[in-house]
Order: structure tokens, then sequence, then C-alpha cells
């Protein structure tokens, strides 16, 4: 039993020195041998362990999983984005107040972009827009670390740049965790939903692109968030979230000034914690696999009810449920210079010819049963074999929604909500918190309306 203790703190050892750069004189050949002597040697422990059902052997398994990560970590190297960055969902700037000790922790972010549109429509008509530079977001995260257990997290948003303008400044977020352990809590407040990749990890460091997929704005109304309470947790190789939150608001017109469900999706029912009317909740959870350095794959759902007391038209007494059901599964990997991302989700409401009658909504106007989308993209860092910390990764993304994919009999889908994007640019990161990104997107839709753009946008984290 000693010498097994032994040859564990031997390797703790070895795996700290490695890790900490105290073996960087040693050639790539040496630390590639030592990681395999590594492996090899926990292998044997976890032979001699299996072999013996003391349960004081406990932590030692607990520990050699640990030395099995930082060996995967070391092989990948410096490609693999560590998890420890991000935590229960969030992107590395809002996870500060997690790794902070006690009292304040600010981090913060921002994003300006620059659009400059096609002159034409995809059908030869003339387009009308006209090329925008905005402010698009400042961003403040303000937390504060009561003790081990408690703590509060905010994210102040403030959008293209003035309110006396066209700006706005919202609270994207503001909640309290207590916490179970390390790896677990309970979280009260105004919460992100946990749908989708950019919902919840929205900082512009952390995904290709100078825009945020349509998908994940009209299906997943990114960034979403209402009031309630659930529960987070991180396993070994799973991450889990839910929580129980005031739901949607598809008429719209109540307290919160909610503009309701359209054609174009439900975007416009979000309450944002603002005077939510609260007649009816919904349910969001998530589940993520998290076992391989730089992978997560996994689903996510939302359910709930949207009509919010509102009296149904076209049954008298009654009241409008228009059930909203989302779902979603996505894959993202990010190692060894790829960024690779795919995404499904779908959005299947009930009652859409009551609230139809409700908005007064006829044609074409109808608000989809049923709305689809999807996206793959994928990028490389050009630079990640050489002698330089700059980044240079050229991407491609391509995607398909469609808000109307089904609408209910006696109405009809308008096809200009039937599109197709494609996006090809590269993004420069000349520090992990900072990114140039630069596309071109090629839009076109069923209508043939489609207007192409040219984009730039500057990001930064801290």
């Amino acid at each position: 039993m000693n010498a097994m203790r032994r040859r564990l703190a031997d390797l703790l050892l070895v795996a700290t020195l490695i890790a900490g750069g105290m073996a960087a004189p040693a050639a790539a050949q040496d630390m590639d041998s030592r990681v395999r002597q590594l492996e090899e040697q926990v292998e044997e422990l976890r032979r001699l362990l299996d072999a013996r059902q003391d349960p004081d052997l406990v932590e030692i398994r607990r520990q050699i999983d640990a030395i099995t990560a930082e060996i995967e970590i070391l092989r990948f190297g410096a490609d693999v984005v560590v998890a420890g960055e991000s935590r229960f969902g969030f992107g590395p700037a809002a996870s500060k107040i997690y790794s902070s000790p006690h009292g304040v922790s600010i981090g913060g972010y921002g994003e300006m972009l620059y659009e400059n549109f096609a002159t034409e429509r995809e059908d030869g008509s003339a387009a009308t827009a006209r090329d925008q530079l905005d402010v698009l977001r400042a961003i403040i995260y303000v937390g504060y670390k009561f003790d081990d257990r408690f703590l509060f997290n905010s994210e102040i948003e403030f959008e293209h740049a003035s309110t006396g303008n066209a700006g706005s400044a919202s609270v994207e977020f503001a909640y309290m965790d207590y916490l179970l352990s390390e790896r677990a809590g309970i979280r009260a407040g105004l919460v992100l939903l946990p749908l989708g990749l950019i919902n919840e990890l929205h900082e512009p460091t952390t995904w290709l692109g100078t825009e945020r997929p349509v998908t994940e704005n009209r299906i997943i109304p990114s960034t979403w968030r209402e009031s309630g309470i659930g529960v987070f947790a991180e396993f070994e190789h799973f991450e889990v979230r839910g929580f129980v939150v005031n739901g949607l608001d598809a008429v719209g017109g109540g307290s919160s000034k909610a503009g309701g469900f359209s054609a174009s999706g439900i975007r416009a029912g979000r309450q944002k914690g603002s005077k939510a009317v609260a007649e009816d909740f919904g349910i969001a959870a998530r589940a993520d696999f998290t076992g391989i350095p730089g992978l997560v794959f996994g689903a996510s759902g939302y359910l709930g009810e949207s009509g919010q007391g509102v009296d149904d038209p076209t049954s008298p007494g009654d009241e409008l449920g228009v059930r909203t059901l989302i779902t979603e599964g996505h894959a993202a990997y990010r190692a060894r210079g790829w960024d690779l991302r795919a995404l499904v989700a779908a959005a299947d409401l009930d009652d859409v010819t009551a609230l139809n009658t409700a908005l007064g909504f006829a044609g074409d106007e109808s608000v989809g049963e049923r709305m689809t989308g999807w996206y793959v993209h994928a990028g490389f860092d050009v630079l990640r074999s050489s002698q330089t910390l700059l980044e240079l990764i050229p991407y491609v993304r391509y995607e398909s929604v469609n808000t109307q994919s089904e609408v209910p009999t006696g109405f009809m889908a308008n096809p200009a909500n039937d599109l197709d994007i494609w996006t090809i640019g590269a993004a420069l990161r000349p520090i992990p918190q900072i990114i140039l990104k630069t596309d071109y997107q090629i839009r076109s839709n069923e209508s043939n309306t489609g207007v192409d753009q040219f984009n730039v946008a500057l990001g930064y984290i801290f």
C-alpha cells in the first residue's frame, strides 16, 4: 500500500513538473517518451487498484483519473482550450468570479461591427440597405464572492453606444449561486437559458464569424435570459444545467413590452426580466459530454406555454396556450488548431391559428407552427506549427433557416423566411483576449431577395 502511494506521488510530481514547463529543455521526443511512460504506469496502478476493494483507495482512484486528464492535456499541448477557462457554460471573462478570491470581480467584453451591403439583391433588383459601423456591445461583468458558498454574478450590457440614439442598456444576467460543492450548485435570479452554443458562451473571442448564426437568433433567441431558479453540475465527463423560468410572451404588449412572436421567429417573445408576465412558466435543460479534451457535444431543450393569460379569440372563455417546444443538438471541437461546430434546432408551437388571430396576422404573416435551422462551420489556425502566439484562422460556415417550415391551414409561408447563408472569412488573434474577424456572407432565400454583405468585427474580453 505504501509503495503504491509513493508511486502515485511520483506520478503527480512528474505531471506537475511537465505541466509547469520545468521539463521545457527536453527534446520533443523525450516529452513523448515520458508521457508514454506515465500512461503505462497509470494503467499498472489501475490494474492493482482493481484487484483491491479497500474503500480507502477511492481518493487514490480519483487522483489517478486527474493524472490521466493531465496526461491528455500534455499530449495535446497548448492546442487544447483548457476547460477551466470556462465554468458552468460561461465564457472565460464571465467565469472569472468562480476562480477569484472573496470580494469583487470585474471583467467584460465588447464588439464593434462594420457591415457593407451589396447594392443589388440576388434577383438583380436594387438593394436599399445602407452600410453601418456600430459599437455593437460594451459589456461589464461585476461579481462578488461572499464566501466559499455564496456568490453573485452579473452582466451589464450597453448596445449600440448611446441610449440617446439607437442604443440601450440592459441587465443581461444577474444571479446568486449557492455552491453545494466545487462542481455543483443552485442558481436563482435573471439567468441565461442553457440552449445552443452561443446563448451562454457568447463572448466574441469564443466563436468564429462577425455575426452570430441566424439559427441562434430567431429559433434560439440569443441572448435569451429570463428570471427563475435551477441547478448546475459538472461531473467527470458530463455537464448538466436546468432551470424553471417565466415563459415567453407570444402575443406581446404586456407589462414587459415584449413584441410577441412573428413570421421571422420567436425572438421578440423574450421578456428579459423586465416586469415579465408570469402567468406561464417554462423549463430549460441541457446535458453535454466533455470527456475528450477540446470536444463538447450534447443537447438541450425548452418547454413552456407562451400565452401568458391572454384570452383565446377563437374559443371564448379559454386562455391562449401556445405550447412552445424548442429542441437542439450540438457538437463543437476546438483543439490541434481546429475550430469545428455543428448545430441543428427546431421550434414547434401549438395554437398558432388562435395566436395569428390574436396578433391580427393573415396570409404569409403567420407565425410558424414549426421552425427549423442548422449550421456547420470549420476553421483552422494556419499558423499553428509556427513559432508565434499569433493565430490566423480562415473559416467557412453554411447555414439554413426556415422560420415558417410549417404554418396552419389557411395561411401561407413567406419564401423570404426560407434562407441559406454562406459565410467565408478569417479571424486573427494576436493574443487570446483580442480577435479581429472579417468575412463575406452570401445570402439567398426562396424569394430571391437576399442581399450579400461584407463584414469586419473587432472583439475583446478582459
